[in-house]
């Protein structure tokens, strides 16, 4: 899109991620048109931050055939991901969707060859990537300031109990929703590839330990990367009473730092051997948080609009979204067979 009129966007599936969507929508007004909401639930779309006048539906074919949008966020179900966006990427549509892209290797292929095929857009949203915490972090390693890294360790300590399972079918179901790794942490699962780079090998135990589910509530991943270093993921939905810690800490031979909080929202510690200008930025990067969810999907939205425009490289696309995919689905293959699983995986 080379001209500067706004673009035709329409959100599919306004559940609770949706606002996030409808937030970033509307502070991009002068950029973003809001044509229209899906939900099939009715009831759904009946929420203050969707604008009165917005057209609703409850098919997504006719909304793509009446709405014309030229862009839509996928924020249905996880299960729902693939077909949805096939259906776009068939009517000439471009396409934001939500994590985890699939909750299937195969569907997530599947996704890329559609988009790439009809000649559309793959975004898919890891906003997370943007908190001010991780961009540090990011940065410090691409410049090398840690010298070899030794050991990585990252930690899921959340709760979500019964009565959240139980407020919609889909939750917690192995096809629609994926368990505690692949709903949950699928955004710390990011981080392995994103910030220390290839995977060699992962090894993986999980368990259903309290809730009625069909999918894991707890485990433990290890990781070996191409490059040596090891790490370890640990994820619980069972923390009491509420949400504890979503961290990660990296220990490297010139430098050690460790972001912590209730999501990654907190530089605990920060020290390296040499001394660098972020090192000023880093109290000022730390920030108060409520929500697991961050403040990164209106910076997201910002690259989304800059690469339909051809003025940017998109952040995240269909490529990029496999790659956490991979590692998802590996730690799956891993903890059914009680063995390592090598990446990459095949395609």
């Amino acid at each position: 899109m080379t001209d500067h009129r706004r673009i035709r966007i329409a959100v599919l599936g306004t559940g609770r991620i949706a606002g996030k969507h409808l937030h970033a929508i509307a502070e991009y007004a002068d950029e973003l048109e809001l044509v229209a909401v899906c939900d099939t639930e009715t009831a759904a779309m009946d929420r203050e931050d969707i604008p009165e006048q917005t057209p609703r539906y409850d098919d997504l074919e006719k909304m793509l055939s009446e709405a014309k949008p030229e862009l839509v966020a996928v924020c249905t179900p996880s299960g729902v991901h693939p077909g949805n966006t096939v259906a776009c990427a068939k009517a000439g549509v471009h396409v934001m969707t939500e994590k985890p892209m699939a909750t299937h290797w195969q569907d997530g292929l599947d996704m890329v060859e559609a988009c790439r095929d009809a000649g559309v857009r793959l975004f898919v949203v890891k906003q997370n990537r943007l908190n001010a915490t991780l961009q540090l972090l990011k940065r410090a390693v691409d410049a090398g300031r840690f010298g070899r890294i030794h050991l990585v360790n990252l930690n899921v300590f959340w709760t979500r109990p019964q009565d959240y399972y139980d407020a919609a079918a889909w939750r917690g179901t192995r096809d629609m929703d994926g368990g505690a790794f692949m709903n949950q942490a699928s955004h710390y699962i990011d981080l392995l590839d994103w910030m220390i780079g290839p995977i060699d090998r992962i090894h993986a135990m999980m368990d259903t330990r309290e809730r009625d589910i069909e999918t894991e509530d707890t485990g433990i991943l290890n990781v070996r990367w191409k490059s040596g270093t090891m790490g370890s993921v640990n994820v619980t939905m069972l923390t009491h009473p509420k949400n504890y810690e979503g961290s990660i800490t990296i220990l490297g031979e010139r430098g050690t730092v460790r972001i912590g909080g209730v999501a990654v929202n907190e530089i605990q510690h920060w020290e390296f051997e040499d001394e660098h200008e972020d090192d000023a930025r880093v109290r000022d990067a730390s920030y108060e948080t409520a929500s697991v969810y961050g403040f990164g999907h209106v910076p997201y939205y910002r690259n989304v609009i800059d690469a339909m425009r051809g003025d940017a490289e998109a952040m995240t696309d269909g490529g990029e979204g496999l790659k956490s995919l991979e590692v998802l689905i590996a730690s799956y293959r891993s903890a059914e067979s009680g063995d390592a699983v090598a990446l990459p995986l095949p395609r």
